[in-house]
């Protein structure tokens, strides 16, 4: 059975692929500093080093044998240049003197897979499996970890995963206290997808109620930013703009957790 387990307090998961285990991030955003530079005019200190520092120290903390980034790796879009690219290439490395790099391209990624080439094992947008699942008599595969950024509909061919785990969405959730105050915290959202996610036709009736028929669909797991400062999606606020083009509506039902594993509840409701 293919498992993801969140490491706790952390914006991270480990995904046991059978021969191998995997930790897995997602919206890296590396160069975020220098892209909020030029877009924005807005000057922050980087914290190139100590994104670095904590990603190697996942990867050496968990005893994994391979690292996948679910999408943007990279923070601006187009080829990356100049000081993003050093911090690519410092981050590229420091992974890969470790473990092997697995990127799924995210709607960040142009020009990443060919910069870093010799380097980075790609997924295309749509995505693809982790590890292998059980061959079928049709020359299909079912069951296993299916990886996607989310930016675009998942490959029909990943109906049949236990498991879809995907990035994009940068999940948050505003928490409010008796007295009016509030705070937010990054959050996970994890749920059934609903078939039609896959297919051409309409996600679902985006109701959201109880009464929505139950969903023979793999799991989704929403991950949330390893980058601190790229924003997000309020998944609890009524109104709340997802980004991807099957959410809210193809989740049949979903729980938000923070990151220290606390469990909200549905994700409609907190």
């Amino acid at each position: 059975m293919a498992t993801v387990e969140p490491v706790v307090g952390e914006p991270a998961a480990v995904a046991d692929l059978g021969g191998e285990r995997a930790l897995l991030v997602a919206d890296v955003h590396a160069g975020i500093e220098v892209g909020l530079r030029y877009e924005r005019g807005v000057e922050l200190e980087s914290r190139a080093d100590e994104r670095r520092d904590r990603l190697c120290s996942l990867i050496d903390g968990t005893g994994v044998d391979r690292l996948v980034v679910l999408g943007d790796l990279a923070h601006r879009v187009g080829a990356p240049e100049g000081e993003e690219r050093e911090e690519l290439a410092a981050l590229v490395s420091a992974v890969t003197e470790r473990v092997p790099l697995t990127l799924v391209e995210g709607n960040h990624d142009a020009g990443v897979a060919d910069a870093f080439a010799d380097d980075v094992d790609v997924i295309e947008p749509g995505g693809g499996r982790l590890g292998t699942g059980i061959e079928t008599g049709h020359g299909e595969t079912e069951g296993g970890i299916a990886v996607l950024h989310g930016h675009t509909r998942p490959d029909p061919s990943l109906r049949s995963a236990e498991v879809v785990c995907m990035g994009h969405e940068h999940p948050q959730v505003r928490l409010e206290d008796a007295v009016g105050g509030s705070r937010t915290e990054r959050a996970w959202l994890r749920g059934p997808l609903k078939p039609s996610v896959f297919g051409d036709g309409d996600a679902g009736d985006g109701s959201g109620t109880e009464s929505s028929p139950p969903s023979s669909g793999p799991e989704l797991v929403v991950f949330p930013a390893f980058n601190e400062r790229s924003g997000g999606t309020w998944i609890n606020v009524e109104g709340g703009s997802f980004l991807a083009p099957f959410l809210p509506e193809g989740l049949a039902a979903g729980d938000a957790y923070l990151l220290d594993g606390t469990r909200l509840g549905d994700f409609r409701r907190v």
